[in-house]
Protein backbone atom coordinates (compact mmCIF):
# COMPACT_ATOMS: atom_id res chain seq x y z
CA UNK A 1 0.00 0.00 0.00
CA UNK A 2 2.83 2.40 0.83
CA UNK A 3 4.53 1.63 -2.50
CA UNK A 4 1.41 2.74 -4.38
CA UNK A 5 1.20 5.97 -2.35
CA UNK A 6 4.88 6.72 -2.99
CA UNK A 7 4.40 6.03 -6.69
CA UNK A 8 1.39 8.41 -6.81
CA UNK A 9 3.35 11.13 -5.00
CA UNK A 10 6.29 10.72 -7.39
CA UNK A 11 4.06 10.92 -10.48
CA UNK A 12 2.25 13.94 -9.05
CA UNK A 13 5.58 15.68 -8.35
CA UNK A 14 6.83 14.95 -11.87
CA UNK A 15 3.53 16.17 -13.35
CA UNK A 16 3.65 19.41 -11.36
CA UNK A 17 7.29 20.01 -12.33
CA UNK A 18 6.41 19.56 -16.01
CA UNK A 19 3.33 21.79 -15.70
CA UNK A 20 5.17 24.66 -14.01
CA UNK A 21 8.15 24.32 -16.38
CA UNK A 22 5.97 24.50 -19.48
CA UNK A 23 4.03 27.39 -17.96
CA UNK A 24 7.21 29.36 -17.29
CA UNK A 25 8.59 28.71 -20.78
CA UNK A 26 5.26 29.85 -22.30
CA UNK A 27 5.29 33.11 -20.29
CA UNK A 28 8.93 33.83 -21.15
CA UNK A 29 8.39 33.27 -24.86
CA UNK A 30 5.16 35.24 -25.04
CA UNK A 31 6.81 38.13 -23.20
CA UNK A 32 9.77 38.07 -25.59
CA UNK A 33 7.49 38.01 -28.64
CA UNK A 34 5.45 40.87 -27.18
CA UNK A 35 8.54 43.09 -26.75
CA UNK A 36 9.78 42.27 -30.27
CA UNK A 37 6.38 43.09 -31.79
CA UNK A 38 6.29 46.41 -29.92
CA UNK A 39 9.78 47.29 -31.17
CA UNK A 40 8.79 46.41 -34.75
CA UNK A 41 5.59 48.46 -34.44
CA UNK A 42 7.47 51.49 -33.09
CA UNK A 43 10.05 51.19 -35.89
CA UNK A 44 7.29 51.03 -38.51
CA UNK A 45 5.57 54.11 -37.08
CA UNK A 46 8.84 56.05 -37.08
CA UNK A 47 9.59 54.96 -40.65
CA UNK A 48 6.10 55.91 -41.80
CA UNK A 49 6.53 59.42 -40.36
CA UNK A 50 9.61 60.15 -42.46
CA UNK A 51 9.04 62.70 -45.26
CA UNK A 52 10.58 60.55 -48.00
CA UNK A 53 8.11 57.67 -47.54
CA UNK A 54 5.27 57.48 -50.05
CA UNK A 55 1.98 55.82 -49.12
CA UNK A 56 0.65 53.79 -52.03
CA UNK A 57 -3.06 53.32 -52.71
CA UNK A 58 -4.60 50.37 -54.55
CA UNK A 59 -6.03 51.47 -57.89
CA UNK A 60 -9.16 50.08 -59.56
CA UNK A 61 -7.11 47.53 -61.50
CA UNK A 62 -5.41 46.27 -58.32
CA UNK A 63 -2.05 47.97 -58.90
CA UNK A 64 -0.54 50.02 -56.11
CA UNK A 65 0.15 53.61 -57.15
CA UNK A 66 0.93 56.86 -55.34
CA UNK A 67 -2.20 58.89 -54.60
CA UNK A 68 -3.03 61.68 -57.05
CA UNK A 69 -2.17 65.13 -55.77
CA UNK A 70 -3.76 66.92 -58.67
CA UNK A 71 -2.68 67.66 -62.23
CA UNK A 72 1.02 67.58 -62.95
CA UNK A 73 2.63 70.27 -65.05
Amino acid sequence: MIAIAIRIVIFAAIGLAIYFGVRRIWRDWSGQFRTEEKAIHDRDLAERARPDVITLKRDKDGTFRPPDKGPRD
